[in-house]
């Protein structure tokens, strides 16, 4: 799974238009734009004082004791389902064997006291594993385990109805925390983790009305994954796979090594609200081969800084954006919340580039250039079918393809200070593009058919945003770089009502 982000081509022949981008003062005559207002919900700053829990054993409780080496596992083993757990001050170890983890009963609850650790001591795995339903794991820090790849520590088995809150997980190889249906992940710090964050994969079924709110996630993929498997595709502050139903709210994500929020094949219905989304490496937000969202009152600053111009100073031309949506769009037939990608009233500040809207001609259900190997669309169920002849006409030529439509981006403030950035080409753009399609050689999408239908038939829009800075536009493919009267005037018209004051951002 995942993306590989360098297949791009430009078309084989000449193409007429080459337009560079305007810097001085412009505006739309009568425009209606008013800037976005910041969040008003403060960044979630969980990690550097996170609450306490229980200074004494609540009723009822089981007391769980450090000194006692593996004793929250032996006495989860020995207690019914349902029972609560209150772990001591100290550091709590399970046995040495790499495997040994808790495996909760359906209901129970685990709280830690003031300082309590579960320490995984870089000897085993995993902390909280099984397919219990319904657990609670609250006020407990959970450190140093080491999952493997793609695996999590805390429930790693992704069982269903979790609830973490006010946790902090920590220095973990792998995942810190995976997710199952109807998991609450709130107010918890997710902090320093080999790879992700939360990686939000179900191995088996989807997963469904996950929520997470209120936490903090930072500095996540430290082993620096996307270098040691080049184009994984396998990281971020937070990865999601297949999720139907997610509202992700009230974060604070930053300082990660690569994206911030990834939602990579066949999520659908998502609301990404009221985040503060700042100095990510790679992007703040990919919504990757999916589907129906709202992503709207984010505030997003500094992101893509190392990512983006590690592109551009290997002259790659690529628009790296900030907001990357890579064949996604709206979807009316899947059932969502909303029927389309609505981007508004978000403030973007001093990213590298800012929205990019991407369809990669070549990546479809069943053909060789789909990373994503073996997923096909949501409106197809059998790979098999999108082979010719029957995907060159309907359904199956649409059906067939992921594909960026139906966008609509208004109300955002984009701000840009060049020297902000210490930057001087290719931060600056805003874009709608594909690449030329070559592969393979039954594709019924060779040639220009995506780069036409994804800029000018596929219902994207922006309309009623404010520019302060000296942004340009890049529309249909790389090469077609934009001032702003270009990409308001025929044929792209974009942008209507909106208002650009080139020399405001810096």
């Amino acid at each position: 799974m995942g993306i590989k982000r360098q297949h791009w081509a430009l078309a084989a022949v000449p193409l007429a238009l080459a337009l560079l981008a305007a810097t001085g003062c412009e505006s739309t005559p009568g425009a209606q734009a008013k800037p976005a207002a910041a969040p008003s919900t403060p960044a979630a700053r969980v990690c550097a004082k996170p609450a306490a829990g229980p200074a004494k054993a609540p009723a009822g409780a089981v007391t769980v004791d450090p000194a006692v080496v593996n004793d929250l596992a032996e006495k989860t083993k020995s207690s019914p389902p349902g029972t609560t757990f209150w772990l001591r001050p100290g550091k709590h170890r399970l046995d040495p064997d790499r495997y040994a983890q808790v495996i909760p009963k359906e209901g129970n609850r685990y709280l830690g006291a003031p300082s309590a650790v579960l320490d995984g001591r870089k000897k085993n795995q995993y902390a909280f594993g099984g397919t219990a339903r319904n657990v609670t794991i609250r006020y407990l820090t959970v450190q140093r385990f080491v999952a493997p790849r793609d695996e999590g520590v805390v429930n790693h088995d992704s069982a269903d109805e979790w609830v973490i809150e006010h946790a902090t997980i920590q220095h973990n190889s792998g995942a810190g925390l995976m997710a199952g249906a109807r998991q609450q992940v709130r107010a918890s710090c997710l902090r320093d983790n080999g790879q992700y964050g939360m990686n939000a994969y179900k191995a088996t079924g989807r997963i469904s009305g996950l929520v997470v709110e209120g936490n903090e996630i930072v500095g996540n993929n430290t082993d620096d994954w996307e270098q040691r498997r080049k184009g994984c595709g396998c990281t971020g502050g937070i990865k999601f796979w297949a999720v139907n139903g997610a509202d992700v709210r009230g974060n604070w994500v930053h300082d990660n090594r690569g994206t911030g929020l990834w939602a990579d094949t066949n999520n659908n219905d998502f609301r990404i609200e009221d985040n503060v989304l700042e100095e990510n490496d790679g992007a703040a937000l990919i919504y990757e081969t999916s589907y129906n969202a709202v992503i709207r009152k984010n505030t997003i600053r500094r992101n893509n800084w190392v990512e983006g111009r590690k592109y551009a100073d290997h002259d790659d031309n690529f628009p790296f954006a900030t907001i990357y949506l890579s064949e996604s769009g709206g979807e009316p037939r899947i059932r969502a919340r909303t029927d389309k990608i609505e981007i508004y009233r978000n403030v973007l500040e001093n990213n590298w580039n800012g929205i990019t809207l991407w369809e990669n001609a070549d990546r479809f259900c069943n053909s060789p250039a789909n990373t994503s190997s073996g997923d096909c669309t949501l409106l197809v169920k059998s790979t098999d079918r999108c082979a010719q002849p029957a995907i060159a006409t309907a359904p199956l030529y649409a059906d067939c393809r992921w594909k960026t439509q139906r966008v609509d981006i208004h109300g955002n403030r984009f701000v840009l200070d060049k020297s902000v950035l210490d930057c001087t080409v290719k931060c600056d753009r805003m874009a709608v593009l594909a690449n030329y399609g070559t592969y393979p050689d039954w594709s019924p999408y060779q040639g220009e058919r995506v780069a036409e239908a994804i800029t000018h038939k596929q219902h994207n829009r922006w309309h009623d945003n404010v520019y302060l800075g000296p942004w340009k536009f890049v529309a249909h493919d790389p090469s077609r770089i934009l001032n702003s009267g270009q990409w308001q005037g025929a044929p792209y018209q974009q942008d209507a009502g909106s208002t650009f004051r080139a020399g405001d951002g810096g």
